[in-house]
């Protein structure tokens, strides 16, 4: 595991850990990580098609990519404590991953 990659990954244990809230099991946790998961889905509407609700104001797009941005990271944060959850590294998480897409689709299919 690459140096910045162990050092995130822990960063966000020891915060989660801080304030408590790796306290939670992973049903909580799987929880959490939906509704992070459905803000991620919101500010993918306000950027795509627009919220179209009176009581919003329209905010720029640099800023509602910022807010995307956000969104993204409270759900890779919540994948990092379930993955803390089970000692599995975010790097081989990734690589397991690219494993099995590049051998399932390796006839090109």
């Amino acid at each position: 595991m690459s140096e910045k990659s162990a050092n995130t990954q822990a960063w966000i244990q020891q915060f989660y850990q801080d304030r408590g809230w790796s306290n939670y099991g992973p049903f909580e946790r799987v929880g959490f990580l939906m509704e992070e998961v459905g803000e991620t889905a919101r500010a993918i509407r306000a950027i795509e098609i627009g919220r179209d609700r009176p009581d919003e104001l329209e905010q720029p797009l640099n800023r509602l990519r910022e807010e995307l941005v956000e969104e993204l990271g409270d759900v890779l944060g919540n994948v990092i404590i379930l993955a803390n959850m089970y000692d599995v590294s975010i790097e081989h998480i990734l690589e397991v991953h690219k494993n099995k897409l590049t051998k399932r689709y390796q006839s090109g299919v």
